[in-house]
């Protein structure tokens, strides 16, 4: 299996230890820990949608100094989803595009999320990580 950064596979392992609901209560943390977007950002302008989830999740990429940089816009009324896509941007900071692309795309089976959640949701995180790869490779192909 592919090597994960190092912030996400401690990510990953914090929730390994986790027993079931903890898994889910994890997911709301990071949910609630996701940073606002910065001014200049918004889902209207200059952010994507992936479509392929049924949660509305819009995502900006940014490429500086060799490292990724994910902002992501999430309803909290959809905390599972949001938290999701918090422990993507948390965990994926500032590696590099390739490390990005080598990240399973089930990684989230390590963290026995596959457990708590139902296939439909896995079906929308595993979309969510598919466009971060998609972008990802823009942004190698930009330069």
């Amino acid at each position: 299996m592919s090597e994960l950064p190092a912030r996400l596979q401690e990510i990953v392992e914090e929730f390994s230890w986790a027993e079931g609901q903890e898994k889910l209560e994890l997911l709301l943390e990071y949910s609630e820990r996701m940073p606002p977007l910065p001014d200049w950002l918004n889902k209207e302008t200059n952010m994507e949608q992936v479509h392929e989830c049924m949660t509305p999740v819009f995502i900006h990429a940014e490429h500086k100094n060799g490292g990724m940089h994910f902002y992501f816009d999430v309803a909290p009324e959809s905390p599972t989803v949001r938290g999701f896509a918090a422990i993507l941007g948390e965990g994926l900071d500032g590696v590099s595009p390739e490390a990005v692309l080598n990240v399973p795309g089930n990684f989230y089976q390590q963290m026995g999320l596959h457990k708590v959640l139902t296939a439909q949701r896995l079906n929308g995180l595993g979309a969510i990580l598919a466009y971060i790869r998609r972008l990802a490779t823009q942004k190698l192909n930009q330069n």
